[in-house]
């Protein structure tokens, strides 16, 4: 066994400055035993409580400065690129403050690729999964506490599929955009590069919160832009609309199908390597 993990070290792992993790237990009931692991939770909570408090506030606050029926405005406010900036920004913030804590997921769609990709247990996919979407009502109902003049007037900043555009094209377009998130997240967080880039923490949560930003200018117009599901769950959910809830299927289906696709494309096709070597070293250590 000795001789083949040694030949099996030299012949993968030579000449890296860098390991990849072991593929984390499907099962792993030995987390629900830590501190840490609920400290974890808590994070994700926060993180996506504060996150649709500054963002659907943003949107709600923008189409109060530009209502006509208000006089205000109709160049004024943020805008979209400001809305998109709101989210990005925040996604950029809230990633670099639980990174060390939680991983920094702040979305169903994240977790469900880093548990496609076994980064993540499903026991704490799961427990991951639930506390975003709660966090994501307690934070949406902090907005309509703060804002119950204007939260029904404007939508709730609830993801609905615009008028004009089928339910195909939402549904590709929440496809799409997830996949660039999580195709960057992956990126992002490679061993090789944060081996490399170790010493410029900012340098994990920067494209993130970019691919953020940059698929809500493409979506925004289309769908509001969901690409993560506990953000539309959570707004609809006070909201609490029809058409909100009609489309809700839209804002949970394409983000996990682009998860899915980011999580393939990059575990099997860009680091197709890296998973041989993987499962060589793991076959050889049980010898």
């Amino acid at each position: 066994m000795t001789k083949d993990l040694e030949v099996t070290e030299r012949g993968s792992f030579s000449n890296k400055d860098y390991h990849d993790p072991p593929p984390a237990p499907l099962l792993d009931t030995a987390e629900l035993g830590k501190w840490s692991f609920y400290r974890a939770l808590i994070a994700e909570f926060i993180a996506t409580l504060l996150f649709l408090y500054i963002t659907v506030l943003t949107v709600i606050g923008y189409k109060s400065q530009t209502d006509p029926k208000l006089n205000a405005d109709a160049c004024g406010g943020v805008g979209i690129l400001g809305i998109a900036w709101a989210f990005g920004g925040m996604i950029f913030v809230l990633v670099y403050c639980t990174a060390g804590i939680s991983g920094g997921h702040i979305n169903p769609a994240v977790t469900f690729g880093l548990l496609l990709a076994r980064k993540v247990s499903l026991v704490r996919a799961v427990l991951y999964i639930v506390a975003q979407s709660l966090g994501a009502i307690a934070g949406v109902a902090l907005v309509k506490a703060f804002q119950s003049a204007y939260y029904d007037r404007y939508g709730g900043g609830a993801n609905e599929l615009s008028a004009g555009y089928s339910t195909g094209v939402g549904l590709a377009a929440e496809i799409i955009g997830t996949f660039v998130l999580v195709y960057t997240v992956f990126s992002a967080t490679d061993p090789k590069r944060v081996a490399r880039d170790s010493h410029v923490p900012v340098l994990a949560p920067l494209p993130i919160g970019f691919a953020v930003f940059m698929v809500h200018l493409a979506t925004i117009p289309i769908t509001g832009t969901g690409i993560n599901p506990a953000r539309s769950l959570g707004a609809a959910v006070i909201y609490n609309k029809e058409k909100a809830w009609d489309d809700q299927w839209i804002f949970w289906v394409g983000p996990f199908l682009g998860a899915a696709i980011a999580a393939f494309y990059y575990q099997f096709i860009l680091r197709a390597g890296a998973v041989k070597a993987l499962g060589s070293f793991r076959s050889s250590s049980h010898v």
